[in-house]
């Protein structure tokens, strides 16, 4: 059992992989051994994490998520701990796993309650697994009001089965009514939906257990493929000792108009100060900042002496551009050698006009040129692009992100909670760092910055966009702050 950290790649999957893995190995194995290992890793967890509980109660499901917590139950009554177990399920419709478990559960002189105890200090959400889809009704969604609501203050902990019941096993996405574990431990596989959308909140602290089993399919035995990967802490490159300002490449940072000078500062201390050899401005206010305040590094250049030098640079476009970087996008788009579209660029790629789809078709054509790409959108940009609505994409980040990839053909990192990022022909990464400090106006701008100095450092679009995210998250947690939960502002992140 471990708990998961950032740092390691995890492979991550869906439910349908999950269940294909779960399958393989029923196969193979004795009968009932994955849900005898299952509720042993859960009983063990839950004695680790409340030794001096009083009253347990486990709140089982009717199907193998339930029967995964009424094997729970049997060891910790074993262990002389006090469980109150309630089952929504019954013997004669229950999976044949589940109904094993029931028949040693009554073996072991245990009983069902008929009602949730009035409060607890450790509840054991075992109700929904990754088979469920639909909002919790009736009973169940009373229990998980309870669950919620009847914990002893400061006290209880919530340890959710395999994931917290309510929350969307493959996308992240949580019902209005869900279980807000403070623990959740994974079985045999870690669930993509726990890391992105709205899992991280639902979710608390993440552990894993694999049940004794592997997933690797390097034989081709099995048909667990990863979802997606958590994004890993980059390798750390050292600089040569004899290297020099062009050794780490240029950045030219396209942006800030009126009203919006800002985002072109944040996008070019974020590329300064992760490492680019030399960082560039090119501003879009009337007239053009001939200097960045505080930044004496970055020189400032007319736009159009940055359009024609693209070819050696990599680009930043579209940090606080309005509707002047319109004018800009036919050039960047055709000369950058390696291009971070944000903001406003990405505005304009989804107005619904003939220049936009002439934009979309300059974007395609940048791969078969050998010109790296990397689109950074939130989520109201995604659906701008998608041509749908914010919740819809929110509902799948992965599949949003990827098909925007495929769309238009280079890397997209689709930002929010759980940052995606996806290419053609490479399995998606969610990204472990980062927290609601990040939420604040310009962060994004920042992130451009870094992947452009990832990308003028020679790393490919899709691994420069990785390593950046990555960085970015883990500055964000890692900046001190006056008070807990204290938001953070942009220039700060820049400043590193």
């Amino acid at each position: 059992m471990e708990l998961i950290e950032p740092g390691p790649r995890w492979p991550l999957m869906d439910g349908c992989g999950t269940r294909a893995l779960e399958k393989h190995w029923q196969q193979r194995l004795p009968p009932h051994t994955l849900m005898q290992r299952a509720g042993l890793a859960c009983a063990r967890l839950a004695l680790a994490l409340a030794p001096h509980a009083r009253r347990i109660w486990i709140a089982c499901g009717p199907g193998n998520n339930g029967g995964d917590g009424l094997q729970a139950a049997i060891h910790l009554a074993q262990w002389g701990k006090p469980v109150w177990v309630t089952w929504l399920g019954s013997p004669e419709r229950a999976p044949a796993d589940t109904r094993a478990t029931w028949a040693a559960f009554v073996q072991a002189g245990l009983q069902i309650q008929p009602q949730p105890p009035d409060d607890f200090d450790l509840g054991i959400d075992a109700l929904l697994g990754i088979g469920a889809q639909r909002p919790p009704q009736g009973e169940m969604a009373d229990w998980i009001t309870h669950i919620n609501t009847r914990r002893v203050p400061n006290q209880a902990c919530v340890l959710a089965v395999d994931l917290p019941s309510g929350l969307i096993a493959g996308s992240g996405r949580a019902h209005a009514l869900h279980v807000q574990a403070t623990h959740t431990l994974s079985l045999l596989t870690l669930k993509t939906g726990l890391f992105t959308g709205q899992g991280r909140d639902a979710c608390g602290q993440i552990w894993f257990d694999g049940l004794d089993v592997s997933t690797d399919n390097s034989n081709g035995d099995n048909t667990a493929e990863p979802t997606a990967w958590l994004n890993p802490s980059p390798r750390d490159v050292p600089r040569a000792h004899a290297s020099h300002k062009g050794s780490y490449g240029d950045v030219a940072v396209i942006g800030g108009a009126p009203g919006m000078s800002g985002a072109l500062w944040l996008a070019a201390s974020g590329a300064l100060h992760h490492g680019a050899g030399k960082v560039f401005a090119g501003s879009l206010d009337e007239p053009p900042a001939s200097s960045l305040p505080g930044l004496p590094e970055v020189m400032c250049r007319p736009v159009q002496d940055l359009v024609l030098d693209h070819a050696r640079t990599a680009t930043v476009c579209g940090c606080g551009g309005g509707q002047a970087v319109e004018r800009w996008l036919d050039a960047v788009l055709t000369r950058a050698a390696q291009l971070v579209l944000d903001a406003d660029a990405l505005n304009a790629l989804a107005l619904d006009h003939a220049p936009a789809h002439a934009w979309a078709t300059l974007l395609r054509q940048r791969q078969s040129r050998g010109q790296a790409t990397v689109l950074t959108p939130h989520p109201l940009e995604a659906a701008r692009l998608l041509g749908r609505d914010t919740p819809t994409v929110q509902a799948n980040r992965i599949d949003s992100a990827r098909e925007l990839a495929e769309r238009f053909q280079c890397t997209v990192v689709l930002k929010g909670s759980g940052t995606v990022i996806a290419a053609p022909g490479q399995t998606p990464r969610i990204n472990p760092t980062g927290s609601a400090r990040l939420a604040a106006g310009g962060t994004g701008d920042v992130l451009a910055g870094m992947i452009g100095a990832e990308l003028a450092a020679g790393h490919d679009a899709f691994d420069a966009a990785c390593r950046a995210t990555y960085t970015h998250g883990l500055r964000g947690q890692q900046m001190p702050s006056s008070f807990e939960g204290a938001a953070l502002t942009a220039s700060q992140l820049a400043g590193g």
